[in-house]
């Protein structure tokens, strides 16, 4: 049957992928509340901007009053909760932003859906979800050969992954004082089309096309596992639709992957998509291929090392699987720059 789903952070990068999927897939309707942020991307929701079945709220999610109102008007089946903050390096240098969004915002946001579903009544309460969507991150560091399990303890290492951490508490906290129907994901790293440029392989990319030094921190031996964005929307749909209320669900691809190693296949497969055009390379004159543009920098502060995660849960559990390898992941997602930037 379907339903009217609120997304929150629907402008972002997961968020408008989940769109897409949702609008295209589905017969739900969405309501995207987003306050469009440096972040947003109102590009990655042209192909459905125009459907009948989605509309879009430019609001805070730490406007009470705002989200009092999108909630008395679109009468919504479901919540996925994805407007975050999630910049490392930014959480660093200015944490306050993080602290508001992350924290405040997923607590306004908990109190105006409680008082919410307190009203509903019959099968529309039966059926209420608050699924909020999180990260590995608050995880912490991995030693060599553990996983992130969902009874894995939490130890946030950045500003940004303690602000997540807490937001996953205070779900849970609600949960279990209010009853409130909860649903909470924690996801690895994810990549694809519409990525802001300050992540590791849109930076990667931007930066290669353009002839621009490419940055690795520290010794570049850094391990993170990779999701595909499609495949990562399309577990949030599993779990939202087949998910037990209070459980939650790490989703991961199996995808390990040194942060040199990505930057290295990234250049390889630049090179072999570019081919011999002398324009799309943007060379300086005696540099050899984009590796060439690897430069180590310094390494960020408390950096984690190693991040996996173990979805065999949801993957036993709720009969999802990814369906992309990093490498065919990847590919699509460098053709889609290609395409884009008109480079070829």
């Amino acid at each position: 049957m379907a339903q009217v789903i609120l997304v929150t952070g629907g402008a972002g990068f997961i968020g408008s992928a989940l769109i897409r999927y949702l609008i295209t897939e589905t017969d739900d309707s969405v309501v995207n509340i987003d306050c469009l942020t440096y972040a947003s991307n109102m590009d990655g929701l042209v192909e459905v901007i125009d459907s009948p079945r989605y509309h879009f709220i430019e609001a805070n999610i730490c406007d009470r009053a705002e989200i009092n109102v999108a909630l008395k008007r679109f009468q919504p089946d479901v919540i996925m909760h994805l407007a975050a903050e999630s910049h490392v390096d930014r959480s660093i240098n200015g944490a306050d932003e993080f602290i508001q969004t992350n924290i405040v915002g997923t607590f306004t946001l908990l109190e105006a859906c409680r008082d919410y579903y307190s009203a509903l009544q019959g099968e529309k309460r039966q059926g209420f979800r608050f699924h909020h969507i999180s990260t590995d991150e608050v995880y912490g560091d991995l030693e060599h050969g553990e996983l992130f399990t969902e009874g894995s303890a939490y130890k946030p290492s950045s500003p940004y992954s303690a602000t997540k951490a807490a937001a996953d508490h205070i779900v849970r906290a609600w949960h279990r004082t209010y009853a409130l129907p909860i649903l909470i994901s924690n996801c690895s790293n994810n990549y694809g089309p519409f990525q802001h440029i300050e992540k590791l392989i849109p930076q990667t990319i931007n930066n290669a096309l353009a002839g621009k030094p490419i940055p690795i921190y520290g010794n570049g031996l850094q391990i993170r596992d990779w999701l595909y964005v499609e495949d990562h929307v399309t577990a949030l749909y599993t779990v939202l639709r087949k998910g037990r209320v209070g459980e939650t669900y790490n989703i991961g691809a199996n995808c390990e992957k040194r942060n040199i190693d990505v930057v290295n296949i990234i250049c390889e497969q630049l090179e072999e998509l570019a081919g011999n055009n002398p324009n799309s390379l943007k060379m300086s004159k005696g540099q050899i291929g984009f590796k060439s543009l690897i430069v180590y920098v310094e390494d960020r502060a408390g950096h984690d090392i190693r991040y996996a995660i173990d979805s065999s849960k949801l993957q036993r559990e709720l009969s999802w699987k990814p369906t992309e390898t990093f490498e065919s992941g990847l590919r699509k997602t460098l053709q889609w720059y290609f395409i884009e930037s008109n480079r070829v």
